[in-house]
């Protein structure tokens, strides 16, 4: 599970970064089974993303019950964890692609609105490929406006953005993972994800869990 000190990061910027949560030969595992299932359905259907493929696919069904994965979930939602829904990302380059700023609560109807997100990599994800952005502490400011963006290639299926002052914006960080890391963020925090420049895959699934 997590540290408190974890825990206290968490609870004031919203997010945790670079958990360890899979070993090499996991790793490897988990690469070549999704690269079967690309091969199979086509990159371009999966990087618009994939729901619920727990329900169907053996290695997303052995990331989301990763006990490393669950251990840190529960520390912060308590030992009764309900699995909302997964989500794989998957973004190919290069590509001006990109996902707008967020916040992950508007999407369902939570009361109150608190949700948890773990982010599992499954490839390396850095700042060329365009790996998630965090603004730390933006969990604290409520549920923003989110209006259209104006900018061609947002992946959000609605085409939502939030938009901040450039101040706000200059405090995001990235959030950069190897293969078999975690991030863990609050569902209010705000985050994004900018192009993908890099001829490398950037894949991972999102697990969403409430208490």
């Amino acid at each position: 599970g997590l540290t408190p000190q974890q825990i206290e990061a968490f609870e004031t910027d919203g997010f945790l970064v670079g958990i360890d949560a899979a070993d090499a030969e996991q790793v490897h595992r988990t690469q070549d089974a999704f690269r079967a299932f690309e091969n199979r359905v086509g990159h371009e259907k999966v990087q618009t993303g994939l729901g619920n493929l727990h329900f169907e696919e053996p290695f997303a069904w052995e990331l989301v019950t990763n006990p490393k994965v669950l251990d840190c979930v529960g520390s912060l939602v308590g030992p009764d964890i309900l699995l909302m829904r997964t989500r794989t990302f998957c973004k190919y380059g290069p590509s001006n692609d990109f996902v707008a700023w967020h916040q992950d609560v508007i999407y369902w109807v939570l009361s109150p609105p608190f949700a948890i997100n773990a982010w599992i990599a499954i490839d390396d994800c850095d700042a060329e490929n365009g790996c998630v952005r965090f603004i730390p502490g933006s969990h604290q400011w409520g549920i923003r406006e989110h209006g259209e963006a104006s900018q061609a290639g947002n992946l959000l299926s609605q085409n939502q953005q939030v938009t901040f002052s450039a101040e706000e914006e200059r405090r995001a960080v990235d959030n950069e993972l190897r293969a078999g890391q975690i991030s863990i963020h609050h569902g209010l925090v705000a985050h994004g994800s900018r192009p993908n420049h890099s001829t490398r895959r950037r894949c991972g699934m999102a697990m969403v869990c409430v208490s």
